[in-house]
């Protein structure tokens, strides 16, 4: 039982958890999106865009045909004629395509961001496992995009059927219209049919993002034992990280013990503290830490000073006042007196020597 609930994805993502299926491409990015994008941004560039592309249809398809009665039919004209009629077909659609492929990379962009990999062009040898690829067609999503597909369908035939019904007596009346209003009421309700297939697809596209990113935040949730080892990974193994914080304790004492020689004086607890310091007047705003420590570290930093003759001075307070200050950093103000006191005593010392 404990291993089963360990096995359970009942964490949440963590951050590289994310950034290592976004670099794979596996992003919560809804199909439904796109289409309702496309057809309903398709649908309004249309109303802007359609009554400029029937005016050059039609100028197109009239100079064409008077051309054809024109030019003989032989090998030689057949080419240049074809070549125009692309050019010609290129420059009529051109700007709904690329408005449509605008729409495309914008539907991306606003789901998922600027993401681009190659990781999900790598050839898998899994992927042509008939087992796996079999399983596929049978699975939840499978089942799923099967039934959303089949709603969406009904949905919209119904939005349709519904429209044309409720105008059954106006396409009776049509029998005995002129043709321009028959087609007039046709593109009527053509337009109405597609505003409603656009409201629904937007709706459709909303839940289906939504279920999208839910489904993807399921997919990338974690086990208690992949936290633990994306933790060592990130965090490093507890002894390898005890091991170097030891390295480096040492090679910063090392550090400390090689300034203790520089030191003015040395202030002793006698037995429990040392602090080493140091001082330039008219170089330095107040005296410095050179080198601190306690037991074993302070009777070093003794002998030290007692090798380089550095004076060494008892007085219990101040050395544990100053085992507070960290090394290299200048005394606090209220110790000022205290320290000078202690350095004028070294230097006339020095002077009666």
């Amino acid at each position: 039982m404990a291993e089963d609930q360990a096995g359970e994805k009942t964490e949440e993502p963590t951050d590289k958890r994310r950034r290592e299926f976004r670099e794979k491409g596996q992003v919560a990015q809804s199909r439904e999106v796109h289409t309702a994008m496309l057809f309903t941004g398709g649908l309004l560039i249309w109303s802007f865009f359609g009554p400029a592309f029937w005016g050059n249809l039609q100028e197109f398809l009239a100079f064409f045909f008077r051309t054809c009665a024109e030019i003989p039919v032989r090998p030689d004209t057949a080419r240049p004629l074809l070549m125009f009629i692309i050019e010609r077909g290129v420059n009529l659609l051109w700007p709904m395509l690329l408005a449509c492929l605008i729409l495309g990379v914008l539907s991306s962009f606003l789901q998922i961001g600027w993401l681009f990999t190659t990781k999900p062009l790598t050839p898998d040898l899994n992927k042509l496992d008939p087992i796996k690829g079999a399983a596929k067609f049978v699975s939840k999503r499978s089942f799923f995009e099967t039934v959303k597909s089949l709603g969406k369908v009904i949905l919209i035939g119904s939005v349709a059927y519904h429209t044309l019904w409720v105008r059954g007596d106006r396409f009776i009346a049509l029998s005995g219209a002129p043709l321009p209003v028959a087609v007039s009421f046709m593109a009527e309700v053509m337009v109405v049919i597609l505003i409603k297939c656009c409201v629904l697809l937007i709706f459709i596209a909303v839940a289906d993002f939504l279920f999208t990113r839910w489904e993807m935040e399921q997919k990338m949730k974690m086990t208690k034992q992949e936290v633990k080892e994306e933790h060592k990974e990130t965090e490093g193994n507890p002894q390898i990280k005890q091991k170097v914080r030891q390295i480096q304790r040492e090679m910063a004492q090392k550090r400390m013990m090689a300034d203790v020689p520089k030191a003015d004086v040395i202030i002793t607890n006698p037995t429990h503290y040392s602090v080493a310091i140091h001082y330039v007047r008219g170089e330095m705003d107040a005296p410095t830490v050179l080198a601190k420590g306690v037991d074993q570290v302070a009777l070093r930093i003794r002998e030290i000073g007692a090798e380089s003759g550095i004076p060494l001075v008892e007085n219990p307070p101040v050395a544990r006042a100053l085992q507070q200050v960290e090394i290299g950093d200048e005394i606090p103000e209220e110790m000022f007196k205290a320290v000078a006191e202690i350095l004028v005593y070294v230097y006339s010392l020095k002077n009666g020597k």
